[in-house]
């Protein structure tokens, strides 16, 4: 399984690649809004890192989502033709709807790769993967925030291994470790999640207290 940081902050990004070796990164306009920087700087700042860490044209995408407001296929693939042309490792995230749909066609056969999000339902995967977009997202946090089951993403990953689509499935707005262990074993092949949530899976109460018992153990034994 591949883990990407969900963030739009140039600080995480570098700290979460230089100590956890992140594979790759997602952002939204409210990540790009907690940046506190303006869309356009986010996407040649970043890109500009990519270049500076080597990872330029390397296996390393970077996704990004253009205005939520366009609504026609036409402006869509204009928008995403422009942001993809900064860096060779963007992928452009575009809204699972028709004219969403009909734009990331029109992208990946001028070899703009794209990302399907707000993907909720298997029905919503399937065409994002006959397409051939180079990733679907599907929401997992959202989904059992509202009381729905995020269970469609194990049927997504079957659906796909029957037809032995190529579409890499990220499971978006991942909250927990639990999920994370959880998708893992349904063979989802990306999770993306916030660098906090990520740091909270490295932790567990037991290790903690195991650590405790060993220290106390450690300072009272005698050593020379």
């Amino acid at each position: 399984m591949k883990y990407f940081l969900d963030s739009a902050k140039l600080d995480e990004i570098k700290y979460a690649y230089e100590n956890y070796g992140i594979d790759g990164v997602t952002t939204n306009p409210k990540h790009i809004k907690l940046s506190g920087k303006p869309f356009m700087t986010c996407v040649k700042e970043i890109a500009q890192w990519l270049k500076d860490a080597g990872l330029e044209g390397k296996d390393f995408p970077v996704s990004f989502e253009i205005n939520p407001h366009l609504d026609k296929a036409d402006d869509i693939v204009a928008a995403a033709k422009e942001v993809a042309s900064y860096s060779p490792n963007y992928c452009i995230k575009i809204p699972c709807c028709k004219e969403g749909l009909i734009a990331a066609r029109r992208l990946e056969k001028e070899g703009v790769r794209t990302n399907v999000t707000l993907v909720f339902s298997p029905s919503q995967a399937i065409p994002a993967a006959k397409l051939g977009a180079k990733f679907v997202s599907p929401f997992v946090g959202w989904k059992e925030n509202s009381g729905d089951s995020s269970a469609y993403l194990k049927e997504i990953a079957k659906i796909y291994k029957n037809y032995g689509y190529k579409t890499e499935i990220i499971a978006a707005a991942v909250r927990n470790g639990r999920q994370i262990s959880e998708l893992a074993e349904a063979g989802i092949d990306i999770v993306t999640c916030g660098l906090a949530v990520y740091e909270a899976s490295f932790e567990h109460p037991f290790t903690t207290h195991g650590l405790g018992i060993f220290r106390e153990a450690w300072d009272s034994t005698a050593t020379e």
